[in-house]
């Protein structure tokens, strides 16, 4: 590993650890109350300043809210013909979660 990965990484492991910051673990754990609005005004601030310096965050919240819509969209309209860039998995998940209920 290259001295400048080495920094980078201490450096990123402190911006997290820093006032105000949360982890990735964290923002998974209160993605749902985030999507349903019932975050604290200061908890979502904080919440938003982790996606705007972690990219890889910001990808996993574009995907959860992907992932939701697509969700939706098979309970509102089950005929309705599916992306073609939808994993299998997700649909038999989502069909196994339609059944169950």
């Amino acid at each position: 590993m290259s001295v400048w990965r080495t920094l980078w990484g201490e450096a990123k492991a402190m911006m997290f650890r820093a006032p105000m910051m949360i982890t990735c673990a964290e923002l998974e754990a209160f993605i749902l109350d985030y999507f349903e609005d019932r975050l604290t005004p200061f908890q979502k601030r904080v919440f938003e300043l982790h996606l705007k310096v972690c990219a890889d965050c910001r990808r996993y919240l574009e995907t959860y809210r992907a992932t939701v819509a697509l969700g939706k969209a098979a309970f509102q309209s089950p005929d309705a013909p599916l992306p073609d860039d939808v994993p299998d998995d997700l649909v038999q998940a989502i069909l196994a979660a339609r059944k169950s209920e």
